[in-house]
């Protein structure tokens, strides 16, 4: 879902999320996150890592900054679009990803 649009209040499915659509929702079903509330105090880049070894596919990076979009979120932070989180995952990441 487009962040502007995200509401707290309604948070039933994983497409209720913001940058989450029906693609991104499967991934993160295949790591066993099926409803929004089990993002609370989940780490991203853990999640990216397995969703890369389950898959057995090294995904795009830009999937990882999703995941700090959504965690974030879920933790509390005003709902962000992903790409606002490029910067920091590169710097984190060392741009090795």
């Amino acid at each position: 879902m487009h962040p502007a649009k995200v509401q707290r209040s309604r948070l039933n499915r994983l497409t209720d999320l913001p940058n989450v659509g029906p693609a991104t929702a499967e991934d993160l079903k295949l790591i066993g996150i099926h409803t929004p509330h089990q993002l609370v105090g989940k780490n991203p880049v853990a999640l990216y890592e397995d969703l890369c070894v389950k898959t057995g596919v090294r995904h795009d990076p830009c999937v990882l900054d999703v995941f700090m979009a959504i965690t974030r979120f879920m933790d509390g932070e005003a709902p962000r679009a992903w790409w606002d989180y490029t910067p920091e995952r590169k710097r984190m990441q060392g741009n090795a990803l």
